[in-house]
Parts: C-alpha cells; structure tokens; sequence
C-alpha cells in the first residue's frame, strides 16, 4: 500500500513512519507542517528509503492538499496532525480550532475529492483512519470518589460506547473533528475509521509533555513539578505498541468502526514522577551532595496550582482490539518507561535541537487570576 501520514514528524506519527517502513513493505508520504513539535530528525533512520517521500504542507491548505493526494495517489491515509497539548489549548485555544477542526474538515474534503475519483479496488480498498484521543470521553470516577459500599466494585473504563463528554478546549477540538469524521461516512459514504487512544510515552516526544518534561528537568537539576496532588489518573501506552495498534486498525480495521487503544497502565501522575526519579537515580546518579537522600531526584519534586478543568482520570478498555484484531501491548509501563528514559539518556542532542528557544520548559496553560 501507499499510505499518506498527516503530522509524520511528530511524536505518534514518526512511530507509525518507522514502524511502516521498518516492518512492512508499503511506502510512505509524511505530510507535515513541521510546527514547533514536529521535526524530521525523529525519523533519520527512514530517510534514505525509497518507500519515504516528505511534504511539507498545512492541511489548511486545500490546494497543497489537492496536489498531494494527485500527485502521490495514496491507498490510505493516517491522519495524527493536530495540535495536542493540553496546557497549550488553555492559554491559545485559536490554533487547536484551526488546525484539529478545520484542518480536519479540510482534509475530509480533499480525500473525498479524491476518492470519488478513484474506481473499482482502488476505491474498495480506500481508508481514511483518524487518530483522536480518549481525553473526548472527558474524565470517570476516581478511587478516592467510592463510597465504602462500592469498595468492591471496579471502576468503570472508557469503552467504544462512552458518551463524550470533553472538559478542555484540546479535548473539544478533537472530539469535534471525531464528530466531523463519523458524518462523513454517514452523509458521504467516506470509508473511515476512528481511534482512541491513552496517553502515549517512549522516544521522540517533544519535552512539554509530562515524562520527557521531567526526565530532563531531572537531569538538569530542576524543579519537577506536580499539579496539585498529584493524584490524576491516566493509562498509559508505549508509542511503539500504539504505532502496532494503529497499523493493525488501519489494514484489519472495519468501515465505521471506532477502537479504543489502551495500554493497561493506570497510574496517578505522582507515581509516575515518583518511577522515573527511582530509574534515574539507578541509571544516571545525581553527584553526591551531603547525605545521600539529598541527591536522590525524588527531592526535586514540587506541588503546584493544579490546571483548570483538570480532568481525574482516564483509563480505555481496549477489549475490542484484543479480541477482534487480536492486539495486546507489549510493554509494561515499567519496560517501556526503563527503555524510554534510556532513550532520552542517549540522546540528548536530540531533544536539544528539537527545542528551538520559544520553549523553555517553563510552565503552560496558567491564567491570569481574573480569567480563573
């Protein structure tokens, strides 16, 4: 297959290329805006294949887009851009709009242009699968919500049939381009396919997200800190399990099917700060500084402001994936979370030169106390 990637050269998407490239025989177009969080050294080992082609193109734009789709005739198309960070979509909520809702709309329509094209297999054989995020399910019931008669019961997960219910101006755009998606299927006869994924970690992410964040501020000597308690909940999925999942929805998926991709890890936000200090101070000791407890990293951690709208806890039933495409992570978070810090260990000028001065690690999505 030919397959069109949209925001290849961000995190997921540079998973997905990789995985492509490295474990199949289709080609690739990686259509890519290359904005502050996408970057084409994620895939420099792909890049001398004759199966890989760039474009480096907005999907805003109709007439690029038009170009693409004639110029390369893709089988399928994967769409990840979309703009991502929570904290982000607080403080600019402008952008998310633009790109996740309009955006999407925008390549639904060149899609179709070109698909209506198409005849026979070629036009059988058309998909077009959109990544979205379980964070449109808005939050469920934490543990420290049960009432002692409840104790027992397990706490609900999000499955295909949750309702949607999204708390920040991220979770509403992509719940939106969700809703965009599904209606082209039912008003166009488009052939898609919708995902939902849990929060994803490993190699290649942009240091404004939570485990990259602190991995590096840890090694800096900085301040890690922690909204509010500490006492979210989220799922969490290695990149490379969910770049497996997406593969296999995207060749093995049904039309107008939605699958939910999960990686059977919840932990609250301060076990995970707390796991990563634990791994550093095994595998990169802080330099010793009086007793020993001072250099652990655990004593860079500081309580903050919690976020607006902060939503509890997530956590996906990916059943459907299991049984239907027979798909099961294969990492535990400890596996993945030891690889991944590793990773960032032995590649520090990567994440040096992703980081193009505008980003600082400094803290995101805060109001002014008269919007709070």
């Amino acid at each position: 297959m030919k397959i069109l990637v949209t925001g290849g050269a961000g995190f997921i998407g540079s998973a997905v290329i990789r995985h492509i490239i490295q474990h199949t025989q289709d080609s690739v177009i990686n259509l890519d805006k290359l904005t502050y969080a996408g970057n084409l050294e994620s895939l420099v080992s792909v890049l001398g294949s004759d199966r890989y082609a760039f474009e480096q193109v907005d999907i805003c734009d109709r007439a690029d887009l038009k170009c693409v789709f004639f110029t390369h005739q893709p089988d399928v198309v994967m769409h990840l851009a979309a703009e991502s960070h929570v904290d982000r979509s607080i403080t600019g909520p402008a952008e998310f709009i633009q790109t996740n809702i309009v955006g999407t709309y925008t390549l639904l329509e060149a899609a179709r242009e070109y698909w209506n094209t198409l005849e026979g297999s070629a036009k059988q054989m058309f998909r077009f699968h959109h990544i979205s995020t379980d964070e449109v399910y808005g939050d469920l019931p934490h543990p420290d919500e049960q009432q002692e008669s409840d104790l027992a019961k397990e706490l609900p997960l999000f499955t295909e049939q949750t309702a949607y219910a999204p708390s920040s101006p991220y979770s509403a755009s992509k719940a939106s381009s969700d809703h965009l998606v599904r209606a082209w299927l039912r008003t166009y006869d488009l052939p898609i396919i919708v995902t939902n994924c849990s929060n994803n970690y490993g190699p290649y992410h942009f240091p404004e997200k939570l485990i990259p964040l602190v991995i590096l501020n840890a090694l800096e000597g900085k301040d890690l800190p922690i909204y509010g308690k500490g006492d979210q909940i989220r799922d969490w999925l290695y990149v490379e399990d969910h770049a497996r999942a997406l593969y296999k929805v995207v060749t093995e998926g049904k039309v107008g099917e939605t699958y939910n991709i999960g990686g059977h890890n919840e932990k609250t936000n301060l076990e995970v700060v707390e796991t990563i200090c634990e791994i550093l101070d095994e595998l990169a000791p802080r330099p010793q500084i009086g007793s020993s407890l001072k250099t652990k990293y655990s004593t860079l951690i500081i309580h903050v402001k919690d976020r607006p709208g902060h939503d509890r806890r997530y956590a996906i039933d990916a059943t459907k994936m299991s049984e239907e495409l027979n798909w099961k992570p294969e990492e535990t978070f400890e596996t993945g979370l030891r690889k991944t810090i590793q990773w960032y260990l032995d590649n520090l000028t990567w994440c040096n030169n992703v980081q193009d001065g505008s980003y600082q690690r400094e803290r995101l999505g805060v109001l002014k106390e008269k919007e709070a």
